[in-house]
């Protein structure tokens, strides 16, 4: 665990923080889309006005995190999770409360965009030009990127569009591009649910490296395992509040209990996870 108690530096402070959707129409629709607003209006999370529902995605969530932690992020689906990770990183506004950061937060995403007509080692320059690093930088951890990824194992992927590879594929290379660099936040959105156990194995390693040569990392996961095995903390979001946070094997054991089991999340509509 960090040794937050002898060197307390704060990375990132969230005070009091809403963020609320507004999305248009009358909802009288009977889609996926308007069946999980109707559900979420149903739980309090989303209010009716002159045409326009509004989703309150995250609800006055307050925490402080340190140097050097990992925190994992859980929450059954729609709690708001990747919402709160997005304003983290600037990318969403907050309604209301601050958000402040030390450094420059970096998301990582398994839905994050890559360019598919490129190559796969297209990809890794531009990804890593865009993350900030140097053009030399990127030459010098070219391979241990294409390495850490794994795609080359079963032939020579990385010299082929993006478009012709699995959703796994993507996943871990995303994953590899941002690792190569230290930051002062990362931002990690289920990267570790790709891949076999020795990716996972690998990105588990890598994350604990993040932490003592950068900032803060944070990890929103639906396995457990991954959270245990990476985080020293945990913050549990359900229906957009902070319900607990805490050491990793105490807010899970809480979160187990709710759900009925280890991985066993209650089944809830994604609208704004």
């Amino acid at each position: 665990m960090a040794d937050i108690e002898n060197d307390q530096i704060p990375t990132v402070v969230v005070d009091g923080v809403d963020i609320v959707y507004r999305v248009n129409g009358t909802g009288a629709g009977k889609g996926s889309a308007t069946a999980a607003l109707n559900r979420m209006l149903r739980r309090g999370q989303v209010e009716k006005a002159a045409g326009v529902r509004k989703v309150h995605a995250v609800k006055n969530v307050s925490f402080v995190a340190y140097k050097g932690e990992a925190i994992g992020l859980i929450g059954t689906n729609g709690s708001g999770k990747s919402t709160l990770l997005k304003a983290v990183a600037g990318l969403l506004p907050v309604e209301n409360g601050r958000i402040y950061t030390d450094g420059q937060p970096s998301l990582l995403g398994v839905n994050a965009a890559l360019m598919n007509d490129l190559t796969g080692e297209r990809n890794v320059h531009l990804g890593g030009l865009a993350m900030g690093m140097s053009r030399e930088q990127v030459r010098d951890r070219y391979q241990e990127i294409v390495d850490f990824s794994g795609i080359n194992e079963k032939g020579d992927f990385i010299t082929l569009p993006m478009r012709t590879y699995s959703s796994g594929m993507a996943a871990r290379l995303r994953f590899s591009i941002a690792a190569a660099k230290d930051h002062d936040v990362l931002l990690i959105d289920e990267a570790l649910a790709t891949g076999d156990r020795s990716f996972q194995k690998r990105s588990e390693q890598r994350i604990r490296e993040l932490r003592k040569h950068a900032g803060t990392v944070f990890l929103v996961s639906h396995s457990n395992k991954s959270i245990r095995d990476t985080c020293d903390r945990v913050l549990w979001l359900e229906r957009g509040e902070l319900r607990m946070d805490g050491p990793t094997d105490e807010v899970l054991a809480a979160y187990e209990d709710f759900t009925g089991g280890p991985d066993k999340a209650k089944p809830q509509p994604k609208v704004a996870a």
